[in-house]
């Protein structure tokens, strides 16, 4: 992953990055959850070996899980290091937003203490930001703070990490990856602990009656304590999924008080648009990832999680529903998937994130079966086409549509040449800029980015609500606008032609540039590129067209 380098961050880096954080989620024990951690270390972030050291009853940290290397793994597994050595290595070093790099020159002071650890041999760095055998680098593990976000809660355990397989330290992308994946492993891993303590709860619940009273007050402290929403829901029934009780953590997560949460099913709290996935996941192990409405009207994103309790051996069963916050997590996971779409000087969709949309519009051939979906998702999207148990298709980063979608395309077309027969079809214009190269010549590319910024400013305010404005790369733009005739495509070529000429503020200065425009129609049995080398082939028969004077006003 760290060979990615930002903002063009590999859409499979993402995805190796959310599994790595699903496994963990999905872990049944704290021993699988904190193994999984590890795993997701080394098969996710780029490092060679991880290890998690966890915050034993007396404070100090033994070595929970390894991955990487077996030797080393025997070595140090299940042993111990003092509080004391560890708060040691956390409050020196460089600070890397959360994290704690120690480089080679000031961790020798080290190896003397009683932390676990391994050595590795290599050559000495050749470069200034080559990895070090003897760099040290760690991710502080912290308990959810009351807000269920932050580091302001207890610390319960140490992510170290060694030997990055490019051999570099970790750059801005890798950093930020680390740091939130160690966010989301303390979750996972206090997560554990409660689900496993609550599920020992529930054997003892389930033997006899003495033993539910014993542990009555217990389970109590459990659910109301928790710091993360909980809810208990009537299961079966002309009341199924009526919730019963709330804890404090959800009343505060959805600004309700728990007496009118009484009044409520999920049902009635989800968005409109994940009813089906709470659907779904209404049974026992179900679990989903959707959106709760607040009292005020908005939405928060929740990762909801359902197991099965009985009031007694024989008695009623219910449905007791784990509320976690996941707002942060999908807001991160948003920002990562825009980098990834999205050209990083002008903010408009890039040349990947174009020719996923514009492939989406087309099909090579109307099919209806999964196989044959399958095979046209393919073509349009470059790789194969994944579904789940409802025949929808999931895509991270990129336009998705349900397994139906080419049984009610509707076909895009294109009027005819020549003349304007009243045929609107998806116009896609192809701009390049006149006149740029000598601007970044004589006045630098600092002048040369401001140009383009707003180049792409006037272009986006100079097409309708749903039009898509691309950087292709350089000073070339796509313009995708469905939709419009022959002439409805010429006039906004004018229009934008007009905009751009006006004369542009850069470094000081006022410069102008030109802009040639290639008119093509995309419709049913192109590819996208087919579609893109249309129309910049009709960009330069009309730059051709013109003399060269008057490709540039100014």
């Amino acid at each position: 992953m760290e060979t990615d380098s930002e903002p063009y961050v590999r859409l499979a880096s993402l995805r190796q990055l959310h599994q790595a954080m699903a496994d963990m989620n999905k872990a049944r024990s704290l021993a699988d959850t904190l193994q999984a951690v590890a795993d997701g270390v080394v098969q996710a972030l780029g490092y060679e070996l991880a290890c998690v050291n966890l915050v034993g009853p007396d404070g100090d940290l033994v070595v929970a899980a390894f991955a990487g290397n077996q030797a080393a793994e025997a070595l140090i597994t299940g042993r111990s290091g003092s509080r004391e050595s560890w708060d040691r290595r956390l409050n020196m070093g460089e600070q890397w937003g959360d994290l704690i790099f120690i480089p080679h020159t000031e961790g020798w002071v080290l190896d003397d203490d009683d932390v676990p650890q391994w050595y590795t041999d290599g050559p000495a760095p050749r470069f200034e930001d080559e990895w070090h055998p003897s760099d040290r680098l760690f991710a502080p593990m912290y308990a959810p703070g009351p807000q269920g976000g932050g580091n302001s809660g207890e610390l319960i355990g140490v992510l170290s990490v060694d030997r990055p397989r490019n051999g570099r330290r970790p750059g801005a992308w890798g950093r930020e990856a680390l740091q939130m994946y160690a966010f989301q492993a303390a979750i996972a891993i206090s997560n554990a602990r409660l689900r496993s303590n609550m599920q020992r709860a529930l054997v003892r619940l389930e033997r006899d009656q003495q033993a539910l009273r014993a542990s009555e007050e217990s389970f109590r402290q459990a659910f109301e304590y928790a710091p993360s929403g909980m809810a208990i829901a009537e299961m079966g029934g002309d009341q199924h999924g009526r919730i019963l009780r709330t804890n404090d953590a959800l009343c505060r997560l959805l600004g309700r008080r728990a007496s009118s949460m009484r009044r409520y099913a999920f049902s009635d709290l989800v968005h409109p648009e994940d009813i089906g996935t709470l659907l779904r996941t209404s049974a026992e192990g179900g679990r989903a990832e959707l959106r709760l409405g607040r009292r005020d009207g908005t939405y928060v994103w929740v990762s909801l999680r359902n197991s099965v309790v009985a009031d007694a051996a024989d008695g009623p069963r219910f449905l007791l529903t784990h509320v976690e916050d996941i707002e942060e997590r999908k807001r991160r996971e948003l920002q990562l998937a825009h980098r990834a779409s999205h050209d990083s000087l002008t903010g408009l969709p890039n040349s990947a994130e174009l020719r996923s949309r514009l492939a989406a519009r087309l099909c090579q051939r109307p099919q209806s079966s999964h196989a044959a979906v399958a095979d046209a998702m393919d073509a349009a999207y470059g790789h194969p086409a994944v579904f789940d148990s409802g025949g929808h298709t999931f895509d991270f980063g990129a336009v998705t549509e349900p397994y139906g979608a080419f049984d009610h395309h509707v076909h895009a077309v294109a009027p005819e040449d020549g003349r304007d027969d009243g045929t609107k079809g998806l116009a896609v214009l192809f701009c390049d800029l006149d006149g740029f190269k000598s601007i970044n010549d004589r006045f630098g590319h600092n002048a040369g980015d401001a140009v383009l910024i707003e180049v792409a400013r006037r272009l986006s305010g100079g097409v309708r609500d749903g039009d898509t404005v691309a950087r292709l790369g350089g000073d070339e733009f796509v313009i995708l606008a469905n939709g419009l005739g022959r002439a409805d495509a010429q006039d906004l070529a004018v229009r934008l032609r007009n905009e751009i000429i006006q004369p542009i503020r850069a470094e000081g200065r006022a410069v102008r540039v030109g802009a040639s425009f290639g008119i093509g129609w995309a419709h049913c049995g192109m590819t996208a590129d087919e579609v893109l080398k249309s129309a910049d082939e009709r960009m330069y028969v009309e730059k051709r067209s013109r003399p060269k004077q008057h490709r540039r006003a100014g």
